[in-house]
């Protein structure tokens, strides 16, 4: 069996993990959500200490390379990928793949500021200490280049309108996850 990694990046407030959510209601995967390696960091870290973003990154590289040496179907893993910061990041998670003979699936989502402003301050962001000011939001998205990954399968979707299960259903089509 081959993992697949579904790798769901985007800025803030784009829709990656209710997106997430409603592919892993329509086929069976597990969750890696952007927040479960920046939660468990700050357990032993404050936020954007020394060692914080280290701990983040061994994390999730961690995480991945279980998944896949452990012939887990599916992950879909929410990132906020920024150029050229993160670019080696992810060049880190395609050699996992590579090295088990898992797929990378990577989706960009975007949506406009606008919309952005509007969902930073639903109360499930809060609630996991996700960015949840637009003061937050501007200063975070004026500081990183949220591009698509470099990658040829990368699928592109705005969440602008379109809700989350019919973003769900464009991705599971496009991958032939179901």
């Amino acid at each position: 069996m081959t993992t697949k990694l579904l790798f769901i990046h985007g800025a803030p407030a784009t829709g990656k993990l209710t997106v997430a959510r409603a592919i892993l209601q329509r086929v069976p995967g597990r969750l890696f959500d952007n927040h479960a390696a920046i939660d468990t960091a700050r357990t032993v870290f404050d936020f954007d200490t020394p060692g914080f973003w280290e701990l983040v990154q061994s994390t999730r590289i961690s995480v991945l390379e279980h998944a896949a040496l452990f012939n887990v179907p599916l992950v879909a893993m929410t990132f906020c990928y920024s150029d050229p910061e993160d670019k080696a990041l992810f060049q880190s998670y395609e050699a996992i793949a590579t090295k088990h003979n898992a797929k990378i699936l990577p989706v960009f989502l975007s949506c406009s500021d606008d919309e952005k402003f509007r969902r930073v301050g639903n109360p499930d962001r809060v609630k996991r200490n996700k960015i949840a000011s637009t003061t937050s939001l501007t200063t975070y998205l004026a500081n990183n280049n949220f591009v698509p990954v470099p990658h040829a399968d990368c699928i592109q979707l705005d969440t602008d309108t379109a809700c989350a299960d019919t973003t769900a259903q464009k991705i599971t089509d496009h991958f032939q996850l179901a």
